[in-house]
């Protein structure tokens, strides 16, 4: 028997004793096919993924939303958002790509500011930057507050 002949037969053993399929839900890892453990070779099974569609698996999704809060589902509808001062967040709330959004999106984006200048408050320890966020804050809550009422305006009318 020469050594090819050996190294295949060993090849084909290692094949049908790793024959055995991962568990429901698990697959053989694309690389690493076999782990030792135990002085024993094993398959190396890995928990299958089921593709990467942020509406199912990445972010928190608040109830009732079809959109995930830490993941970007539509670059194209981004709007950069700057909340550090009342400046800031007039700036932003006057950028043309805010205004060409629904009032839908523009509420969700003011409340994202909403909520950012609210922790961002809470968090910081320097005087200056409290006090322009304590500014910020009450603007955006006014804001918050203004769309509100528009909503329920709006769904007054339909």
């Amino acid at each position: 028997m020469t050594k090819e002949q050996l190294i295949q037969i060993i090849k084909q053993e290692i094949e049908f004793v790793l024959a055995e399929r991962c568990q429901k839900g698990y697959k053989t890892h694309p690389k690493r096919k076999t782990k030792k453990m135990y002085g024993r070779t094993y398959r190396n099974c890995v928990k299958a993924e089921e593709g990467n569609d942020p509406k199912k698996g990445t972010g928190k999704k608040p109830k009732g939303s079809g959109r995930r809060l830490y993941t970007d589902e539509n670059p194209k509808d981004t709007v950069s958002v700057k909340f550090s001062t009342v400046k800031d967040i007039r700036d932003t709330l006057s950028k043309e790509s805010f205004k060409s959004k629904s009032h839908k999106r523009q509420s969700q984006i003011i409340n994202l500011i909403h909520q950012r200048v609210r922790v961002a408050k809470g968090r910081t320890k320097d005087p200056q930057k409290k006090k322009n966020l304590t500014a910020a804050f009450k603007y955006i809550t006014k804001k918050k507050e203004a769309s509100k009422k528009k909503t329920k305006r709006m769904n007054k009318n339909d």
